[in-house]
């Protein structure tokens, strides 16, 4: 049976409804509150996970967990086939939202039980026994160093783990009213929302102390993430905004970005790309921490979007915690592409060539039209490779379609058809030198393929005596050209023979190299 949400015990999950905001339904078709140019994404599918579904992280494998609260167990999803990958990992009570340590485990705060379970990602296995930390853990963070923190929403501390022995390291540090989101940022900083005082601490993880004062937000912080430019965004539940927090000076950066309605989770992409899952608007807001403004209309996901997260390969994750929903929606953005290499090859197919670019997983590719095969995308979406099938020869255009959308490089790819080397082979010519007499009244020159050994039919032999032009005959079903020596014997026999040669073509299926022969003067 599903564990409810709304219970005393779980008004770290609960989702109040505050003066000024609107509920789910009417708040799903907001609109963009920026400017800025619109950017096509698409929701493409929803994967079913357990109950409640809350935490998402992804381990170095890049295979993403799920914490569900409901159902007290961890899901794990392939983020390459976005398909759940055995069964669930049973945890404490009511699992919220989960980090993965460097060192590859995942640490899962059960905010019902008040303790951490630790997950072996290699094996998916549970490590040893849960870890008692504080009154309703929330959320759990890695730093380097072999540390994670855990807020204790109840307790108004957060807890210090070490990760190589899963035991807490000293007293558990006070902080604000109603911890629960916690970040590290690159100068070593652990930046923690208060969402009961609408402030956020700052920790000094190698002393393990509060540095200055707190910092004020929006109402109610939920999550905080940073990003690549490292600053701390903070997503504000009451406030609909997200606050921007200079992690050098610890200052607050401008006015709050609008988002949608209650913003709970907020993840930022290596690309500096943010998104913000908005609650009571069953959406995902996306803005670009280069310039702090929303980029294009929030995203449609599921039923009480909670929690996000970004893939290697840019994809993202969304867990929707609505009973109704209990499943995670995977928003994958229109591939693109910047470079191709090589780009060209035999019109035979079988050319491995290396599309680089954005949001490639899950790709197909056709050249010209038709399917390439052995198509392997990495881990991050930026790169592909694949072999190219036959085609005709000349420009192709090359197309990649992902469950995204669709990319092509128009003509970015040439067909080109395989030289082949020829052979001519010439016949002497037969006369009788005194007095002059021609036995056979033909010259004859016969033209081969080396690459298939068969006769070229159709084309053009030269004849020539001294370094004079004597005449042109064109090669018949055999290969062969032949050409009527009776009145330019006697310059045959002036120079002790005659050249013929072949210019090179280009045919339907080949390149043609030239050659030449030369034939001298016998009697019978």
């Amino acid at each position: 049976m599903s564990t409810s949400v709304q219970t005393p015990q779980q008004e770290l999950l609960a989702a109040p409804l505050l003066a000024g905001q609107v509920s789910p339904a009417a708040g799903a078709g907001e609109v963009s509150r920026s400017a800025a140019a619109a950017q096509l994404f698409l929701a493409v599918t929803s994967i079913p996970v357990g109950n409640n579904p809350v935490g998402l992280a992804i381990a170095p494998n890049s295979n993403l967990y799920v914490a569900n609260s409901g159902s007290a167990n961890v899901s794990v999803i392939n983020t390459t086939t976005d398909t759940v990958i055995g069964g669930p990992i049973g945890v404490g009570g009511t699992p919220v939202w989960l980090t993965v340590a460097p060192n590859g485990n995942a640490y899962v705060p059960n905010s019902g039980s008040n303790t951490v379970s630790v997950i072996n990602t290699a094996t998916n296995t549970v490590v040893g026994a849960p870890i008692a930390v504080g009154n309703q853990p929330a959320v759990v963070a890695a730093v380097p160093g072999g540390r994670v923190y855990v807020t204790n929403f109840a307790a108004n501390t957060v807890t210090v783990i070490d990760t190589a022995t899963n035991t807490v390291v000293g007293a558990p540090i006070a902080v604000g009213a109603q911890p629960v989101g916690v970040a590290v940022a690159p100068n070593g900083n652990a930046y923690v929302t208060n969402r009961g005082s609408n402030t956020v601490t700052v920790i000094d993880t190698a002393t393990n102390t509060v540095i200055g004062a707190p910092i004020a937000v929006g109402a109610q912080p939920n999550f905080v993430a940073i990003a690549p430019n490292g600053n701390a965004y903070v997503a504000n539940i009451g406030s609909n905004t997200v606050t921007v927090i200079n992690t050098i000076s610890n200052t607050v950066v401008g006015a709050p970005i609008a988002v949608g309605n209650q913003p709970w989770g907020i993840a930022v992409g290596a690309d500096g790309m943010a998104y913000t899952a908005n609650r009571a608007a069953n959406s995902v807001t996306v803005f670009d921490t280069a310039t702090n403004t929303v980029v294009g209309a929030p995203i449609a996901v599921g039923l009480g979007p909670i929690a996000v997260a970004v893939a290697p390969n840019n994809k993202v994750y969304v867990s929707n915690i609505d009973i109704n929903g209990n499943d995670v929606s995977v928003i994958q953005f229109a591939p693109t592409l910047t470079s191709i290499n090589p780009t060209q090859g035999l019109i035979t197919g079988g050319t491995v060539v290396t599309l680089t670019g954005t949001n490639l997983t899950g790709a197909s590719v056709t050249v010209g039209g038709h399917p390439a095969t052995g198509v392997t995308v990495n881990a991050t979406g930026t790169q592909l490779t694949f072999i190219t099938p036959p085609g005709a020869a000349g420009p192709a255009t090359v197309t990649v379609t992902t469950p995204g959308g669709v990319a092509s490089l128009v003509n970015g790819f040439t067909y080109l058809l395989p030289v082949h080397a020829t052979t001519l082979t010439a016949t002497p010519a037969l006369s009788k030198l005194f007095p002059p007499h021609v036995y056979f009244p033909f010259l004859t020159a016969t033209l081969t393929d080396q690459v298939t050994g068969l006769p070229v039919p159709g084309q053009t032999i030269v004849f020539s005596v001294g370094g004079s032009l004597m005449g042109t005959a064109v090669t018949d079903a055999q290969g062969v050209a032949r050409f009527n020596e009776t009145i330019i014997l006697v310059y045959i026999l002036a120079n002790g023979g005659y050249d013929a040669s072949f210019a090179g073509a280009t045919t339907a299926t080949a390149v043609l190299s030239p050659s030449s022969a030369h034939a001298g003067v016998i009697e019978p």
